[in-house]
């Protein structure tokens, strides 16, 4: 195998599929990028085992083959090369010869057939997606994230389905940790797949937003227990977990309470001044709604305590209610109206968040004991 590559053709693309070749599995060669090269081009595939990477660039071929090569010295290598373009010429005994003629590395390759399968994406009844909406809704739903030693589907992935209404059909992504929950949700226009709820791990959605654009459309379709991503030259391919899903539809009613408006950034503001004496053991502030104020209390004993005010609409019966300020401050961060909306019932019920105008995302944060 031998083949020229220009340079800005992969070195971007080494560098997303670090994360994917980068996380320790069973099997070593995981480490390592298949490089086929074929007519006119190269194909390169990455994998973790659960997340898998396929995509075709342009190259000049003088002979094809298949090689396999360590990814994150080929990303350095590349990253670094003083020229433009790349010679990538397998010489003898999988020892890959990497340079031109002023530099050269000779690194060696594992065996391509030690590499494991990518599923086929053949016959897939594919529908279409704009890739930033779709970018978008993955970054409001993956921030929503549980311990790293959860074992449970439904904490390390999110819940993907389509939802038929009476004004309107859309595609939804909801998440929980146990403690919160967000869900996004895409209208879609014409004649709309039909999709029971399946739940894609949310650290191969990670690895997906490295190659959604925000311009653009992509290919979304569900083969043989995987989630696929298609755009262009380059296919994602995510398998799903198994599992069950929370029913969390009664929990984003926005039932009977008080609507109240706010500031976006200047509530934004006060929460993260608030969060500054919050701890591993200390999370939790409390709010206080009474007659158009609130009042946000942080108290933490190995460290002090915190208070500020402020203005807001608000003329019921005073509530007062404890809520992790973090929760509250990664939904505020991700809606995109000037004006947020809390839903608030009581102390005791969740409190639900979203823009004033756009309502395609919600999120609910549970309170807590103080």
């Amino acid at each position: 195998m031998k083949f020229v590559i220009n340079k800005s053709d992969i070195r971007n693309v080494l560098a997303k599929v670090q994360g994917l070749t980068g996380r320790k599995t069973n099997l070593a060669i995981t480490e390592n990028i298949l490089i086929e090269a074929i007519d006119g081009g190269i194909k390169i595939i990455a994998t973790d085992l659960e997340t898998g990477f396929e995509g075709i660039y342009p190259a000049t071929v003088e002979s094809k083959g298949l090689i396999a090569i360590n990814a994150k010295k080929l990303f350095e290598i590349t990253r670094d090369f003083p020229a433009e373009e790349i010679l990538l010429d397998e010489v003898e005994n999988r020892w890959i010869q990497i340079g031109n003629q002023n530099i050269e590395y000779h690194i060696v390759g594992m065996n391509p057939e030690d590499f494991p399968d990518s599923p086929r994406i053949e016959d897939i009844d594919f529908f279409e997606m704009d890739s930033a909406a779709l970018k978008r809704m993955i970054e409001k739903t993956v921030i929503v994230s549980g311990a790293p030693d959860d074992k449970r589907a439904h904490i390390n992935g999110v819940y993907f389905e389509s939802v038929s209404g009476d004004e309107q059909n859309c595609f939804r992504i909801v998440s929980t940790d146990g403690s919160r929950l967000s869900t996004v949700d895409y209208p879609y226009e014409g004649d709309m797949p039909t999709i029971e709820g399946v739940i894609i791990p949310k650290k191969g959605l990670h690895e997906a937003l490295k190659f959604l654009n925000n311009d653009g459309a992509v290919q979304i379709g569900l083969k043989d227990n995987h989630f696929i991503i298609n755009k262009q030259s380059e296919t994602i391919t995510i398998r799903l977990l198994e599992g069950d899903f929370p029913k969390y539809q009664d929990i984003v009613k926005k039932n009977d309470g008080h609507q109240i408006q706010m500031d976006r950034q200047l509530f934004l503001m006060m929460l993260r001044r608030m969060s500054i004496l919050s701890t591993e053991n200390y999370k939790g502030v409390v709010f206080n709604f009474s007659s158009n104020k609130l009042l946000v209390t942080a108290t933490n004993p190995d460290i002090g305590e915190s208070k500020e005010e402020m203005e807001v609409d608000f003329d019921g019966e005073v509530i007062e209610a404890a809520f992790n300020p973090k929760f509250v401050i990664d939904a505020l961060n991700v809606v995109d109206d000037n004006t947020a909306v809390l839903h608030i019932i009581n102390g005791e019920r969740p409190c639900l968040i979203e823009g004033a105008e756009d309502k395609s995302y919600l999120s609910v944060v549970m309170p807590m004991r103080i």
